[in-house]
């Protein structure tokens, strides 16, 4: 019997990939542990390997394909005596078992098939007059009153003072799933024909988008040829949404104090110019400053267990361990890889932690458990020389500690004036689970730790 290889779900939170490449075609044989695709999300890239030996019947989704959705047949393993004409397994999925949300145009939200129609998927606009006949009735008053959504879809939409019965869901059956919500969002979500009776609705969702102006609206700003239009890829697409979200749904504030490095710089240069040397005479490793920041941000938290928190909605989780996320610029967007129990790895550990971390960021080869979670983030932009700055909360953290440059500066101390090397740290606090008084707490026990950093052995 023939065996559908399915698109796989990468993360718990993945609804959709990108098919980036075959390693096989038609005809090939496999055998278990095989590797067979290779699969991109807006964080990663993936290996999929065959789950038995067989030989490949056929190819359902051409390799470039964007927005795949997980469980979709993406391809037929033939078993031993098969045929390709003894492979009908695919079919089922090339036609939709419910009414398809329809396209709206410069949405690409409503090109997003639902997860059981996968082969929409590989047609590109094509695909369009084929949901426009499927939601061409006018929905009656019975399916009106009543919304497919997931419980998660509902409340984002509720949090953003979104319409949910105004979108067109991607999710099966038209069901309305987080990403809907998410391009709805940022005016790029597919919405439902506004009833007859009602004319006046359907205008003003789609000329108030929820985060901001449509592509249409800005570009009719600009001369024709004065720009250049780069669409956005996926990576873009999820960050924007992301932080879209944390901004309308996390209340911020934000705790700023200097913090003097003298002894932190000179603590780095003798731990450094003591690292053993390899045979081509090289040190074996070479602490930063932001390896001193990452250690002290996760022992402060130890230290005040109540801010390293998350914040669950009608419960609050408290940490055992300080999972710290750090920022890593790539092409295009942002990684935020976890240093998993941070406050337990020495400095040399954190070190080569973070560059391995950033160097895998970069070339999208994190597997998903390597950045996601975490119980606070830190962000720095000292290398930049930006004296300092507030970021924005990564949900589901409830802090986000933002690093300057260090520099020299002038002071009074005991009416003498002095120079000594400072650094400003910005805390972003989430207020539902960390208190102002909470947010001090652990921020000062971070400058201590920074200013002192003999007591992060302690």
């Amino acid at each position: 019997m023939s065996i559908n290889i399915t698109m796989p779900a990468l993360s718990p939170t993945m609804e959709e990939g990108k098919l980036a490449k075959w390693h096989v075609k038609e005809g090939d044989s496999v055998s278990s542990g095989d590797v067979i695709a290779e699969i991109e999300t807006d964080k990663a890239t993936m290996e999929v390997e065959a789950v038995d030996e067989g030989k490949i019947g056929k190819i359902v989704v051409p390799e470039g394909t964007e927005n795949v959705k997980v469980n979709a047949v993406i391809a037929v393993l033939l078993t031993e005596g098969e045929t390709a004409v003894a492979a009908p397994a695919a079919k089922p999925a090339a036609s939709p078992a419910a009414p398809q949300p329809s396209a709206t145009s410069g949405s690409t939200a409503a090109a997003v098939p639902a997860a059981v129609t996968m082969p929409t998927a590989t047609v590109g606009s094509a695909a369009a007059p084929v949901p426009q006949k499927a939601t061409a009735p006018a929905p009656t008053a019975s399916t009106a009153a009543r919304v497919f959504a997931s419980p998660l879809a509902r409340r984002l939409a509720r949090e953003a003072g979104i319409e949910i019965g105004s979108i067109a869901g991607s999710g099966p059956h038209g069901r309305v799933v987080k990403s809907d919500i998410e391009a709805a969002r940022v005016g790029k979500g597919a919405l439902k024909p506004a009833p007859a009776a009602a004319p006046s609705a359907a205008p003003s969702a789609a000329s108030a988008p929820a985060a901001g102006m449509s592509r249409q609206q800005v570009t009719s700003l600009y001369a024709e040829g004065s720009y250049e239009l780069v669409p956005n890829d996926g990576m873009r697409k999820v960050v924007a949404a992301r932080l879209t979200e944390s901004k309308q749904t996390v209340p911020h504030f934000y705790l700023s104090l200097d913090c003097r490095i003298d002894a932190l710089l000179e603590a780095r240069e003798q731990i450094n110019a003591a690292a053993p040397k390899s045979k081509d005479g090289r040190p074996e490793y070479k602490l930063s400053v932001n390896d001193f920041v990452m250690k002290a941000w996760a022992a402060a938290l130890m230290k005040v267990p109540t801010a390293n928190a998350t914040w669950a909605g009608d419960a609050i989780l408290y940490h055992k361990h300080a999972d710290v996320a750090v920022a890593v610029s790539v092409p295009g967007g942002l990684f935020t890889p976890v240093v998993k129990a941070c406050d337990t790895k020495t400095l040399r550990q954190i070190s080569e932690e973070v560059k391995d971390l950033a160097t895998r960021a970069r070339g999208k080869k994190l597997a998903p458990h390597e950045y996601q979670g975490g119980t606070s983030s830190v962000s720095n932009l000292g290398m930049f020389g930006i004296k300092n700055f507030q970021a924005v909360i990564n949900p589901p953290h409830a802090t986000i500690l933002a690093v300057g440059a260090g520099e020299e500066r002038v002071y009074a101390e005991k009416g003498q004036i002095k120079t000594g090397n400072f650094m400003t740290v910005t805390l972003s606090v989430d207020h539902r689970a960390v208190d102002g008084a909470l947010g001090a707490e652990v921020l000062s026990a971070f400058k201590s730790l920074i200013e002192t950093p003999v007591m992060m052995l302690a």
